[in-house]
């Protein structure tokens, strides 16, 4: 994969459409195993969760995914990293984090993400460096 055709832009209210059907695709699975709820207006509220956070994934011309992120003076935080599962396994998770981590760097800022204990994303963000640092019932809460 040539991450140099992956651009990154706002989301806006347009993009609400493809990025409930993103939510679905990567994260219903995860959510009944977990036991949470995943019904559409669930889906509905984590997207609009800090919206204004919100960028969209594109890849050449095909929009793939969701990065949303909110920087602090304290910390950068990765609220959702979600990537149609056509385009996962080719390292352009690994890509987007480690641009995540080369601007904390330089700012010497922590980065906090949560992740659901049984998604596979987990061993992405090990293998990234992140360590869990505290866990809940569902979810570790990981910090580099």
């Amino acid at each position: 994969m040539d991450f140099s055709l992956l651009h990154i832009r706002k989301a806006t209210e347009n993009d609400l459409d493809f990025l409930l059907d993103l939510r679905v695709k990567t994260m219903n699975e995860h959510l009944i195993n977990s036991g949470l709820l995943i019904d559409k207006d669930a889906h509905l509220q984590r997207i609009l969760y800090k919206f204004e956070d919100a960028h969209i994934l594109i890849y050449k011309e095909t929009t793939i995914g969701l990065l949303k992120i909110q920087h602090r003076k304290t910390e950068i935080e990765i609220i959702q990293l979600q990537i149609l599962p056509a385009f996962q396994g080719n390292g352009l998770g690994k890509y987007i984090l480690n641009m995540i981590i080369e601007e904390a760097s330089l700012t010497k800022t922590p980065i906090t993400l949560s992740v659901l204990k049984i998604n596979p994303a987990l061993k992405l963000y090990v293998r990234t460096g992140f360590k869990i640092v505290e866990e809940n019932e569902h979810s570790f809460i990981m910090k580099f």
